[in-house]
């Protein structure tokens, strides 16, 4: 018998690996992103960017931690002693990004409650920066703790922690079984109260309408290849993780496209309800639906406050469902980020699941607090730019390029998937992970090189939001070098005596 944590169901794994992927980036970043790239006419390169590299990855993903049954640096280390580093990097990632995530729930925890009497007021954008945030220092300083941050982040991480230290099994399968449907209810509530509203016709139009001149432009496919990558919990060392929670028979390309579907199928869910409502939005100020398009933070916390002010009935119930929905789909996905360096922090020391979860997530909740101070939206917006922008596509192209090109894996890994899937994996996964996903990805950073890092460079445009340079360093530049920096470090220690005798025993 096999002593390691297994998912009871494969129910119970697909759950878990979809509330990874919809998360807040679903709701908010999705649909702006298609409306801007040409619409209904960006659901073809979004579509081919799922088949040739979303799915392929994912199936990357589930075939590596199935195979070599550990976490991301423990699969790395089995699969070429000199390749840990680069799962420590990915886990590494993981855990900054965990640290400035459980503050966005707790927001739309607080949101959730403000929005039966519409605490906000009618000056959204001024109650959100001001009275909430209170966001009164300069960037670069902390300030004092925000007690209205503070309580709901301390709730996210009772919530968070609790769940991981009940395990797999018991704690991230049960709570994905509750949290995804409950998610996916209210959401649809939400969405179905949103396309009944005046002017919902007009936003939709507009969500949907074509421009097909816009998809020849390349631009255009780069942002449906982003868009894909960063939904889906890619290269973020979850998918290794979780799938090495599978039972040694599970059908790893089924679930792979159960997963790539379920999320793309959600985001478009999110944009019907967007829209929906940014075209009752338009039509209540007498504007174009292009005047209201927004997205990110400004969508949820700022845009949507102002439609829920503006609902004809019930609109304190319909604003607590929207911001419900917002912490639940975090909470699955702070879950699976988590879970990450739990298992990787348990196997390379050697240590419990409970200590491993005490130290790993205390350590992360206690870095959180920085972004509950009166300067923390400065510190957050400075991780999340620099990590996301030089971390998180660069890690996967590099991911790509060491395990298909230099230690040419992708035939052993066809041959493991093929053993337990239905669907067989053919020439076209080899073509699409070893030609168009590093090409697409090497693009992806070439832009990102060339419009981003040399404009933090530049005299005249000067830093990114205007950062001082050492606010840009120390605030951004050190968080991402740190989780590289880290991860090599880490990667030089030996394994746990228990662990190192395991990892000659590979699964066939």
């Amino acid at each position: 018998m096999e002593n390691r944590a297994q998912f009871g169901t494969r129910a119970g794994f697909i759950m878990a690996a979809v509330g990874s992927a919809i998360g807040l980036g679903n709701i908010w970043r999705f649909p702006a992103v298609a409306y801007e790239n040409g619409g209904g006419a960006f659901f073809i390169p979004y579509l081919f960017a799922l088949l040739t590299a979303g799915i392929p990855l994912l199936v990357l993903e589930f075939t590596i931690g199935h195979k070599y049954r550990g976490s991301a640096p423990l699969s790395y280390f089995r699969m070429n002693k000199k390749a840990e580093w680069l799962g420590w990097w990915q886990v590494l990632v993981a855990f900054v990004i965990s640290t400035y995530y459980a503050v966005i729930i707790a927001w739309a925890m607080s949101y959730s409650v403000f929005s039966f009497n519409q605490n906000w007021g009618t000056d959204t954008e001024g109650f959100l920066f001001g009275e909430y945030l209170k966001l009164s220092v300069d960037p670069g300083q902390t300030g004092s703790v925000v007690g209205g941050v503070f309580l709901p982040l301390v709730l996210v991480w009772i919530v968070t922690l609790g769940i991981l230290f009940k395990g797999v099994k018991k704690g991230i399968e049960v709570a994905n079984k509750i949290f995804i449907p409950a998610l996916v209810v209210l959401f649809l509530i939400v969405v179905i109260r949103a396309v009944t509203l005046p002017g919902a016709l007009e936003g939709l139009d507009a969500f949907f309408a074509p421009d097909f001149s816009k998809i020849m432009s390349p631009d255009v496919w780069v942002a449906a290849y982003g868009q894909i990558f960063f939904s889906l919990s890619i290269a973020f060392a979850i998918m290794i993780t979780y799938s090495s929670y599978l039972p040694k028979k599970s059908d790893i390309t089924n679930n792979a496209f159960i997963t790539g579907f379920s999320n793309s199928g959600f985001e478009l869910l999110a944009g019907i309800g967007v829209f929906a409502a940014l075209g009752f939005m338009a039509q209540s100020q007498g504007l174009g639906v292009e005047e209201v398009v927004s997205g990110g933070v400004g969508l949820a916390f700022v845009v949507f406050p102002q439609i829920i002010n503006e609902f004809p009935a019930l609109n304190g119930l319909f604003g607590f469902l929207f911001f419900a929905s917002l912490v639940l789909a975090g909470l699955t996905s702070l879950i699976s980020i988590s879970e990450t360096y739990v298992a990787a922090i348990s196997e390379k020391f050697g240590i419990s699941r409970n200590k491993a979860v005490a130290f790993g997530g205390g350590l992360s909740a206690l870095i959180s607090i920085l972004f509950a101070t009166q300067g923390g939206l400065y510190f957050l917006d400075a991780a999340d730019y620099f990590i996301n922008q030089f971390g998180v596509a660069f890690i996967g192209l590099v991911e790509v390029v060491v395990v298909v090109w230099l230690l040419r894996k992708l035939d052993t890994f066809k041959g493991h998937a093929n053993g337990i899937s239905d669907i067989q994996l053919g020439g076209w996964w080899k073509v699409c992970l070893g030609v168009i996903t590093p090409i697409v990805l090497g693009w992806m950073m070439f832009g990102l090189f060339k419009m981003n890092l040399l404009k933090e460079f530049d005299s005249e445009t000067g830093n990114y939001e205007g950062y001082s340079d050492a606010f840009i360093v120390y605030g951004g530049w050190s968080v991402a070098a740190f989780a590289l920096i880290i991860g090599i470090v880490l990667s030089f220690k030996r394994w746990s005596k228990k662990t190192e005798a395991e990892s000659y025993k590979e699964v066939s």
